[in-house]
């Protein structure tokens, strides 16, 4: 005969127990405000960015070329975080608040 242990094994009376728990799946409040305000000062800085490189307004080629590569660093965080946040919010199958990392 064959030993079995029944410590671990499951039965039925396992699969019958109901757990009540909690999902804490609020948003983060300063994650997204920082998300968006990467993605507003992004955009600020594309759009200055291409006046100043265009000779639009004041400043010269190099100045415009800068503020459009700071704010294409600032808007591609900004807008992948803002874009998850925005998702979870809708309630996309896939994405989460917990997907965005804290500050």
């Amino acid at each position: 005969m064959a030993y079995v242990d029944h410590a671990f094994s499951i039965t039925d009376d396992d699969l019958m127990i109901e757990t009540s728990y909690v999902v804490n799946n609020r948003p983060p409040i300063k994650e997204i405000a920082l998300a968006v305000s990467l993605l507003v000062f992004g955009v600020v800085g594309i759009v200055l960015g291409i006046f100043l490189a265009s000779n639009k307004i004041g400043g010269d080629h190099a100045h415009g070329l800068f503020f459009a590569i700071l704010g294409m660093v600032l808007f591609i965080p900004g807008f992948y975080y803002t874009r998850i946040a925005y998702y979870a919010y809708k309630g996309y199958k896939g994405f989460s608040f917990a997907n965005i990392p804290p500050v």
